[in-house]
C-alpha cells in the first residue's frame, strides 16, 4: 500500500515538473534567447527530463 502512495505522488510531481519545464521552455524570454543564441534554459530541460523520470519511477512503483 505504501509503494502505491509513493507511486501516485511521484506521478503527480513528475507531471507538475514536466509542465513547469515546458512553461519555461515556451516563455517569451526563452523564445527570444533561442532566437538569438539558440540556447535553451537548463531549467527547462531539468524540469522536463526530471518530470519524465519521476513519472516513470512512479509507474514502476504502482505495479
Amino acid at each position: 500500500m505504501n509503494n502505491k502512495i509513493i507511486g501516485i505522488v511521484l506521478i503527480i510531481v513528475g507531471v507538475a515538473l514536466a509542465i513547469w519545464g515546458y512553461n519555461i521552455y515556451d516563455s517569451a524570454g526563452s523564445q527570444v534567447t533561442r532566437a538569438f543564441n539558440g540556447d535553451t534554459p537548463i531549467e527547462a530541460w531539468a524540469g522536463m527530463v526530471g518530470g519524465v523520470i519521476c513519472v516513470l519511477v512512479g509507474i514502476t512503483r504502482l505495479k
